[in-house]
């Protein structure tokens, strides 16, 4: 007998890479023959968050997409709401497993609780996972519906579960789990070993709906493909809960959480996709794509000439030199993010743990631009402790790069991040408050820089590294959430789509990616 596991995934319209996790944990559960079903609400109409893309083509983050003649992904005529009680009476699941992060959580639980008189029925098992699970599970756990919390890695959990299930065992011991018994107890497994990443099967794409392998790059919607390298950082930055992640497993079992795949594991998965689903374009999700040695990264360039296909990364200035973007340039490299995050080299060190000189950032950044390779910067706003003065310097550092494009987001105080604690600690969010999107409005208020402040110089970030400085009282100005603001700031928006936003060619124009759709980078499982 196989079970019946339908998977939630929780997501809002404009985050539109197709999720990971979910797809690998559908590869190893069908590994031992159960049936998977998913329900994925990116493409429904939801009271819950904001239009991630649309945001960031009002702050110029991007450069406005043309849909004429393009491929586009169509939104659900029906009800999310309708639509999954359909699909929970129709399929009735065995076990609901939803993986989603922080700033889907409250969208997650209104997806159960639409189900809930199934759920109490048939007493289905509810699992939750994700980042937000692993690093707030006392939060996640509480709820009436949800039996248990996977905290850490889902694979071998969610499969151990549901063997468990399936032959009428206790589950209450399964490693990884904290899981609720019927008095409401909660018994707190250890933590198991990290999986092996190699010996993962291939993601499952078959699951999900076509369209959801489109995503917009460079003026057209291309078939894309999320590409897992790396799993883990090897970096410490404060505001991202990859260190903590590191942190939990190095203290509680007795293998490293970093770990990277085999290349030639790679290339078979890339060359599958590739021929199989017509896939055009690669999407290389790790953290810190070139956290990997001179041996490795000359292994990925041999590997990826046979493929032939456009890709994205993600990566520090500090990785790159004039030899690793040639060479990625030569087989594929089509655009990257580089976090930037701030521009005071001693509050950068201090309170982000990122210690690199802004010279060092200037001169690394030049040199994408000479093996024709555009590159986007990324930069937080509203950290604990900061100032409008502080904030100002990270826009000087990015008027010293000629970044093909450049976002300020305002800092989100995610679970299991440190510097979520210290703000816990300054009193400047409660430990039960939930996270929005990183594109939502500032969330911290501060004495000496309040929300409203933070938030206006996120909406005029782009003008005050693109305009010259006797512009700038302008641009104070259309801070300001006010009739006069709001007019100047749209004066000041069509000057610069005029003067500095590249033109259209053929018909379409260029979107530049901004941030991946990641929680500032956390690993998805």
């Amino acid at each position: 007998m196989s079970l019946k596991v339908l998977f939630l995934y929780p997501n809002y319209y404009g985050m539109n890479m197709l999720p990971p996790a979910i797809a690998l944990l559908s590869a190893v559960l069908k590994q031992d023959n159960h049936d998977i079903r998913l329900f994925d609400t990116t493409y429904y109409s939801s009271d819950f968050g904001s239009d991630s893309d649309g945001t960031k083509v009002d702050r110029l983050n991007v450069i406005p997409f043309n849909n004429a003649g393009s491929y586009i992904p169509e939104m659900h005529k029906t009800s999310w709401k309708d639509d999954i009680k359909d699909l929970v009476e129709s399929y009735q699941p065995d076990l609901i497993a939803m993986s989603c992060t922080e700033d889907m959580w409250e969208l997650g639980l209104a997806i159960i609780e639409k189900v809930e008189d199934y759920i109490i029925k048939r007493q289905t098992h509810v699992l939750v996972g994700g980042v937000f699970a692993t690093f707030a599970p006392e939060i996640a756990i509480r709820h009436r519906l949800i039996n248990s919390v996977c905290v850490g890695e889902g694979e071998n959990a969610i499969r151990t579960l549901c063997k468990r299930i399936e032959s009428g065992e206790s589950y209450n011991d399964v490693t990884n789990l904290w899981v609720k018994g019927k008095d409401g107890a909660v018994s707190k497994n250890s933590m198991s070993d990290p999986v092996d990443v190699n010996a993962m099967p291939m993601m499952d794409i078959d699951i999900f709906e076509k369209q959801r392998l489109y995503r917009p790059m460079a003026g057209r919607w291309y078939k894309m493909f999320p590409v897992e390298t790396i799993r883990g950082c090897p970096y410490k930055c404060t505001f991202c809960n990859s260190p903590s992640q590191i942190k939990i497993y190095d203290a509680k079992t007795d293998e490293s959480y970093f770990r990277k795949r085999r290349m030639d594991l790679v290339y078979d998965e890339l060359k599958h996709f590739k021929e199989r689903f017509g896939v055009e374009y690669n999407y290389f999700w790790a953290d810190t794509f070139l956290a990997i040695t001179e041996k490795e990264f000359d292994e990925f360039c041999e590997m990826y000439s046979d493929i032939k296909t456009p890709f994205w990364m993600q990566t520090r200035a500090e990785t790159l030199t004039d030899y690793k973007v040639r060479k990625l340039a030569e087989v594929g490299l089509h655009r990257f993010s580089v976090g930037i995050e701030h521009g005071n080299e001693a509050f950068r060190e201090k309170i982000l743990d990122r210690r690199w000189k802004n010279e060092s950032i200037i001169e690394a950044l030049k040199i994408p631009h000479r093996y024709g390779v555009q590159f986007t910067c990324n930069n937080i706003v509203g950290f604990p402790t900061e100032t409008r003065e502080l904030a100002m310097e990270t826009i000087e550092l990015n008027r010293h790069i000629q970044a093909d494009s450049q976002n300020l987001n305002g800092f989100v105080p995610f679970h299991g991040t440190p510097l979520r604690k210290m703000a816990e600690n300054l009193g400047l969010i409660d430990p039960d408050t939930i996270t929005r999107c990183l594109t939502d409005d500032a969330m911290l208020d501060m004495p000496q820089f309040t929300s409203k402040e933070i938030s206006g110089l996120i909406k005029c970030f782009v003008l005050y590294v693109k305009f010259p400085k006797n512009r700038w009282k302008d641009i104070r100005k259309a801070e300001e959430d006010t009739p006069e603001g709001k007019k100047i700031l749209e004066e000041l928006k069509d000057e610069y789509r005029e003067k500095y936003m590249p033109k259209k060619t053929n018909g379409n124009s260029e979107e530049i990616p901004a941030a991946a759709d990641l929680e500032y980078g956390v690993d998805l499982h």
